[in-house]
């Protein structure tokens, strides 16, 4: 589980970047004269959202680890979603950033579930 976390989350990161990289979109501090900033302003390039892509795979990767109750899958999937919500709130990303980071992230969660299952347990 550790290194499919660690592994699973490197490679998220690198994934984001590049996106980051290709779509080049600004984040609302700098596009919005109305937009609210809390703390410091975000520096670097808005879709997707790292942060939510993070927390959406960190829930979609414990979810079958754990063996999760209905309640432990809601309050995860709680904690990543109020993760998406606060980056909004903040002025760092616009709602689509934020979709593209819980999609991406439980996209990439699922993946690292079925690459440990098939390729790393040998289940057939």
């Amino acid at each position: 589980m550790t290194y499919e976390f660690i592994l699973g989350s490197i490679t998220l990161w690198l994934l984001v970047e590049l996106l980051k990289a290709l779509v080049r979109r600004s984040r609302p501090s700098f596009r919005v004269t109305q937009a609210r900033i809390v703390g410091l302003r975000a520096l670097g390039r808005s879709f997707p959202s790292g942060h939510t892509s993070q927390a959406f795979f960190t829930a979609t990767l414990l979810v079958p680890y754990f063996h999760a109750s209905l309640w432990m899958v809601l309050m995860l999937y709680g904690v990543a979603l109020l993760v998406a919500i606060t980056r909004m709130y903040v002025g760092a990303h616009y709602p689509r950033d934020v979709l593209a980071g819980a999609i991406l992230g439980s996209a990439w969660g699922l993946l690292g579930a079925v690459v440990n299952g098939y390729v790393l347990n040998g289940i057939k």
